[in-house]
C-alpha cells in the first residue's frame, strides 16, 4: 500500500492541539451551580454518562484523523505490468517500392504480390517470437518507422496490414532503411539486435550509403540479415492493357545480390535469396533460431483507491457524536 499524497499526513500533528484547545474552551464556557458549603457536593463523584459527554471530543478527534488520511489517498497495487522475459530486439526492414508488385509469389495457391507474399511470412514469424521486441520500417526512396520496438505484437501485426505500396515516392533507399533501423535499435538493451532488411532491387535513391550503414550497424553490433526477393530473370508484373483490364506481362527486376552480401558480411549476419513463398518462409525459420537474451519490459503500475475504506468510518463516527451528544450524552449547561 501507498498514499498518493503523503505530504497530507502531517495535518495529523496537529489534531492534538486543537483537542486541548477545546477542552479548556469548553471547561471556561460549562455551566456551574454554587452551593454556600462544599462539603454537600465533596463526596459526589461524576457518573459514568457525565465522564462519557466530556470525552465525545475524542469521536471527533478521531474521525478528523480518519478524513486526513482519506484526504492523502491510500491505494493498493491491483496489477503490476513490469515483465522479464528472454528475447532479441529485431526491426523489420521491408522493401514498399513498385517492383513490390511483381505477382511472381503464391499464397495458398493463389498468385500474390511480393509484398503481400512478405507480409504473409512476416506476420507467421511474429507469432513465433512472442518474447522478442520487433519494430518495423517501410522503406522506397525514403524509409519511414511503421512501427516501433514492441512486445505488442497485435499492434505490430495491424500496422503491417497498413503498409502499401505507392505510400512513398518510388524508388529504392537501402543505406535509408539501415540509418532509421538503426535509429531504432542503438538505445536497446538487448544483448541481440538484429536488423532483417528485405527487397528486390537495386540501391537507387537516398543520400546515404548502403555500406556507410552497415559499418556504423557494425560499431553498434548490430548484425543485419539480408534477403533478396524475387525470381530470377522475368517476373510477371501487373499493367493496364489498352481496354483498362489489369495483365501480366513478364518484366526484368534486377536484384543487387553483390551489395546486399557485402551488406550481411560487414555485419556478420547472413544473405538468403528467396525465389518463392516457400524459401522466404525457410529464410525466416533459419532467422528465427538467433540466440535469446534476457530484457526487461517496464511498464505502469495500476492502483486501487482506498480512501472510501477510511472516509466511511470517518463519518460514522461523526454520526456517532452528534447522536451520543443529542441523547444519552446530552449536556445541560
Amino acid at each position: 500500500m501507498r498514499f498518493a499524497d503523503p505530504w497530507v499526513l502531517v495535518l495529523c500533528l496537529l489534531v492534538p492541539l486543537l483537542v486541548y484547545l477545546v477542552r479548556k474552551f469548553d471547561s471556561k464556557m460549562h455551566g456551574s451551580f454554587r452551593f454556600s458549603d462544599g462539603g454537600l457536593i465533596g463526596s459526589l463523584k461524576p457518573s459514568f454518562r457525565a465522564r462519557m459527554a466530556g470525552r465525545l471530543i475524542y469521536l471527533r478527534a478521531a474521525a478528523l484523523v480518519l478524513c486526513i488520511l482519506a484526504a492523502s489517498r491510500p491505494q493498493s497495487i491491483t496489477e503490476e505490468t513490469k515483465v522479464y522475459t528472454e528475447g532479441v530486439d529485431i526491426v523489420l526492414a521491408v522493401d514498399s517500392s513498385s517492383s513490390m508488385m511483381a505477382m511472381d509469389f503464391e499464397v495458398g495457391k493463389k498468385r500474390v504480390t511480393r509484398l503481400d507474399a512478405v507480409k504473409y511470412v512476416v506476420s507467421d514469424f511474429i507469432v513465433k517470437r512472442p518474447d522478442d521486441r520487433i519494430g518495423m520500417i517501410a522503406f522506397a526512396s525514403l524509409a519511414y518507422t511503421v512501427c516501433p520496438l514492441t512486445l505488442d505484437h497485435d499492434w505490430l501485426e495491424r500496422n503491417l496490414e497498413r503498409v502499401k505500396i505507392g505510400m512513398i515516392e518510388d524508388g529504392t533507399a537501402v543505406g535509408s532503411a539501415i540509418s532509421a533501423a538503426l535509429n531504432r535499435l542503438k538505445d536497446a538493451a538487448a544483448k541481440e539486435k538484429i536488423i532483417i532488411l528485405l527487397t528486390d532491387g537495386r540501391n537507387n535513391a537516398g543520400r546515404i550509403s548502403p555500406l556507410a550503414a552497415a559499418e556504423a550497424a557494425k560499431v553498434l553490433g548490430v548484425r543485419i540479415y539480408t534477403i533478396g526477393a524475387g525470381t530470377e530473370g522475368l517476373a510477371p508484373f501487373p499493367v493496364k492493357d489498352m481496354f483498362g483490364n489489369t495483365v501480366l506481362r513478364p518484366v526484368q527486376i534486377d536484384i543487387d545480390e553483390r551489395l546486399l552480401r557485402e551488406i550481411a558480411q560487414v555485419t556478420d549476419g547472413m544473405y538468403f535469396r528467396a525465389t518463392d513463398t516457400q524459401s522466404l518462409e525457410n529464410i525466416y525459420a533459419e532467422i528465427d533460431k538467433l540466440e535469446k537474451t534476457p530484457i526487461e519490459e517496464s511498464g505502469f503500475n495500476i492502483y486501487r483507491e482506498l480512501f472510501p475504506f477510511v472516509l466511511i468510518p470517518a463519518f460514522l463516527l461523526l454520526l456517532a457524536e452528534v447522536v451520543l451528544s443529542g441523547t444519552l450524552l446530552r449536556r445541560i449547561p
